[in-house]
């Protein structure tokens, strides 16, 4: 029996505007974008409006561009992106043209007959609701007895008869953007209005449109509009209305990362053929996975085959995060990441496809350098942050940074491997997850915020960087097991780093300094990206020249007890042999 097809977003919308009784254009504008497909998938429903400001001539420019460009660009930006950073991206940029447009012509002068307008948007991604704000239009929530303001208005009251916009699009070189996200359900009803028509509107008006309109929106818009002109507005007037019909199931994965239709593989054996590839032989073989180095058959170039573990295929959190392995590979484009296979064709079975890295592990690597020189691990942190910074500049958090899924091939490149566990934002977004909150790693290199549910950033992937790099340079981790002992924020106050200079007194004292900060406890006093932290390992600044030489105590704890116990010994003694002398 076929499984029943998935739910997805689906909402009624409407909208109508009107231009003002004594104004020569209307400074409103509004818009939408239903889209569907992948692009629903990846980015939901936008509904947008914008307001220009009175005093000015060309303020419907404004309105108009800021609703355009943002309906066009938001869709333009990464699938890995969460909403708000690729909103407040797209109203960054918005802003920068409407200010550089009134800097530009005579309105440099009058900022207020400038380019200048306000801008509202409410953006539906899976079972989420995003806000993005600025100005003193607003978004309502529908209830059974009120209209429930979700929007602040940015306005400055000057007195009971004066008041004027303190944030508007344009308005300066920056703009602050307000964002709420929250999760939505099915059969709420949305008003996004302009001043027009918001002062003139309450919950019984809409509920009114509703009843007579029930199976048109945009007449249901339009009716709202004319009551709120006939209610003694003169200004211009905006309304839309939306209401969500349907919401994915809220188990569902992300859409993006479906494997319905796709069998499980067969057992396989070196030799055999497999979805146009030959298998050459084992790689790797777990508890979790199954790894050949293959041929396509097609073009005889190598590629790596991962096949889902048979113990854990009733597992579908496992299979999800298995399908994520290349999906994010794919969207990655660097030289330090493990790209996806090129070959692209229709499957019949769940696999992951990948390309041949002819080389071996970091943790090999180890091996075979117990202690190698500071610039032999500067060259490969070098290149592993790299890796993380595309990854991190893609909002996705790699999550199990290790030396056993760092790749060096033949010619020196290291390459991050094994993105199973990737965090991506986009994928987040529409799923109630914020943030990352499981431990997808392996404990002994994982952030200790990740222990306390805290959730990772980019500075957790740090803190196993820099773990690595400790356990390069003297074989050991920084913290030990202790890390993975973690369960209360008091645990965290309890870790203490140790010196890498006790077991490699002849490393710079800097080393430690750096070192120390990016496994600083509190994500917060790391350094804010790997990058910087690559950056201090070749050119510490001033901060870590000056680190002091850490007392005996604490580089040889053992050693300053016997020196200690020793000089007391010898001082005993002394005083006896005065006493004895003494009498």
């Amino acid at each position: 029996m076929p499984a029943p097809p998935r739910k997805q977003l689906r909402v009624t919308l409407g909208q109508h505007s009107l231009a003002g009784l004594h104004a020569p254009v209307n400074q409103d504008f509004h818009g939408a974008m239903l889209p569907e497909g992948a692009l629903l998938l990846s980015k939901g429903i936008a509904v947008a409006l914008a307001d220009g400001i009175g005093s000015s001539r060309v303020s419907q420019v404004a309105s108009a561009a800021a609703v355009r460009g943002f309906l066009d660009d938001y869709y333009a930006t990464s699938d890995t992106w969460s909403v708000q950073r690729a909103a407040q991206r797209v109203l960054g940029a918005t802003n920068a043209w409407l200010h550089a447009q009134t800097m530009r012509s005579d309105a440099r002068f009058d900022k207020d007959s400038g380019y200048v307008c306000t801008f509202s948007a409410l953006i539906l991604k899976g079972r989420d609701a995003h806000l993005l704000h600025v100005g003193d239009a607003r978004i309502h929530r529908l209830h059974a007895g009120a209209l429930e303001q979700l929007t602040e208005d940015h306005r400055v009251r000057v007195s009971s008869a004066e008041s004027y916009l303190g944030r508007a699009l344009g308005a300066g070189a920056h703009v602050e953007i307000d964002h709420r996200c929250w999760q939505a359900e099915g059969g709420e009803v949305y008003l996004l209005a302009t001043d027009g028509a918001y002062t003139h509107l309450d919950a019984a008006t809409v509920h009114e449109a509703l009843a007579l309109h029930a199976d048109d929106f945009d007449e249901a818009a339009r009716w709202l509009a004319e009551a709120a002109r006939t209610r003694g507005s003169t200004d211009d007037i905006t309304v839309q209305l939306l209401r969500i019909d349907e919401l994915p199931d809220a188990a569902a994965p992300p859409a993006q990362l479906q494997r319905e239709g796709l069998a499980m593989p067969p057992a396989l054996a070196p030799r055999a053929r497999f979805e146009g590839f030959s298998l050459v032989r084992e790689l790797h073989m777990s508890a979790r996975s199954h790894v050949y180095l293959a041929t396509d058959d097609a073009t005889g170039q190598p590629a790596v085959l991962k096949l889902p573990s048979v113990d854990l295929r009733d597992d579908p959190g496992y299979l999800d995060r298995f399908v994520l392995e290349e999906w994010v590979a794919r969207r990655i484009d660097s030289p330090h990441v493990l790209k996806a296979s090129a070959v692209e064709r229709p499957r019949a079975h769940l696999y992951v496809a990948m390309e041949y890295v002819d080389g071996h592990t970091l943790a090999q690597w180890m091996v075979d350098h117990p202690r190698p020189d500071l610039d032999s691990v500067r060259g490969i942190v070098a290149q592993l942050a790299r890796g993380l910074q595309a990854l991190h500049g893609k909002e996705m958090l790699h999550q199990d940074l290790r030396p056993e899924n760092v790749m060096i091939d033949r010619a020196g490149t290291v390459k991050i491997i094994d993105l199973a566990a990737t965090h991506v934002a986009g994928l987040a977004d529409g799923s109630g997850e914020a943030r990352a909150l499981a431990i997808e790693g392996t404990l002994q290199y994982t952030a200790p915020e990740y222990f306390t549910g805290h959730g990772g950033s980019a500075r957790s992937d740090l803190f196993s960087l820099a773990a690595i790099v400790y356990q390069m340079l003297c074989g050991q981790l920084p913290y030990g097991l202790q890390v993975s002992r973690i369960r209360t924020q008091a645990d965290v106050g309890r870790l203490r780093y140790v010196p890498v200079r006790h077991l490699r007194p002849e490393l710079p004292a800097w080393v430690d300094a750096v070192l120390q900060k990016a496994l600083h406890p509190q994500a917060a006093k790391r350094q804010q990206a790997v990058s910087e932290f690559a950056h201090d390992l070749r050119a510490p600044g001033p901060e870590f020249w000056s680190a002091r030489m850490p007392p005996l105590i604490e580089r040889r704890p053992v050693l300053f007890w016997q020196c200690t116990t020793v000089l007391l010994a010898a001082a005993v003694v002394v005083l006896l042999g005065l006493r004895a002398f003494g009498r």
